[in-house]
């Protein structure tokens, strides 16, 4: 197997199709179609099950691609590890953050770090505490932000701000200046399926407060969809919230609840030069709490 194959693996998977990964790639489908067969076939085992809505990994599919993702990034380390001892900083950075977190405080930190190492690639994904801890454990992103805490990973906090309450306007707590988390029991409840979940839950049972829990949502912007459309009330982290929150209102919540983001790494002594370099430079710029 070469390392082509296995990007072309690793790609087919997270695209979940072929031609959306030859695009990617900038490789022809029948390319892609004959790189993932050839593999199938050294392996001896099927690596996607097709189906009329598209593709689906196999058991042995799953494993191979997070083989391939540790293999290819010892791969790519040789060439950024010579690179970083001839003092060139280069390859490429895959980093992942939470929505909310990406115009506030990434952005800031990749200015600073394209302006000193413009010849490095950055990849950024979004998503959900749970994605960005697996993309992190599974070599499909370097350096990541997660909520804390986090076990298993190397943490550098970044920022802790307050979580408020949020509700419909004219609901009767829009009047209040502050909101108890007491006053939310007996409405119904937006509760998040991301990481700030642990927070709200442990909170509320601090204070013995039984939520309402009507309905799920992911992340806050689904959230403040919800409650403006006079589903329920919720709570949510400050960071990233929009000027205009439509027909919704903030308030603060006693007692006081915060979250706190860190980035996060597999490791500090293993991370990739380019990885280390976007830490130090983060650092350096001011963009990290001292």
């Amino acid at each position: 197997m070469t390392p082509v194959q296995l990007r072309v693996l690793i790609a087919v998977a997270e695209h979940g199709g072929f031609t959306v990964a030859a695009d990617h790639l900038g490789m022809s489908q029948p390319a892609v179609s004959r790189a993932v067969t050839s593999l199938e076939r050294e392996l001896g085992a099927a690596l996607f099950v097709r189906h009329r809505d598209g593709i689906a990994l196999t058991e042995a599919g799953k494993s191979a691609v997070d083989r391939a993702r540790e293999a290819l990034r010892h791969f790519d380390l040789i060439h950024a590890d010579v690179a970083a001892a001839a003092g060139r900083i280069t390859g490429e950075l895959r980093l992942a953050s939470l929505p909310s977190a990406t115009g506030t405080l990434i952005a800031p930190m990749l200015r600073a770090f394209a302006d000193r190492y413009p010849q490095v690639r950055v990849r950024l994904f979004e998503g959900v505490d749970d994605d960005i801890r697996a993309w992190l454990r599974g070599g499909a992103a370097e350096v990541g932000v997660v909520t804390l805490p986090v076990s298993g990973l190397h943490t550098i906090p970044l920022s802790t701000h307050d979580m408020v309450a949020v509700v419909p306007a004219g609901h009767p707590l829009s009047g209040r200046a502050v909101v108890r988390l007491g006053d939310l029991a007996g409405h119904p409840f937006i509760l998040t399926t991301a990481g700030c979940r642990p927070l709200i839950t442990a909170a509320a049972h601090s204070a013995a407060v039984e939520l309402d829990v009507a309905f799920e949502a992911s992340g806050p912007a689904a959230i403040l969809e919800m409650v403006a459309a006079g589903l329920g009330v919720s709570i949510v982290p400050t960071l990233g919230l929009p000027a205009d929150l439509g027909n919704a209102v903030t308030r603060p919540i006693e007692p006081r609840t915060t979250r706190s983001l860190a980035l996060a790494l597999p490791s500090m002594t293993g991370c990739a030069p380019a990885a280390r370099a976007f830490i130090e430079t983060a650092a350096e710029s001011g963009h990290l709490p001292r």
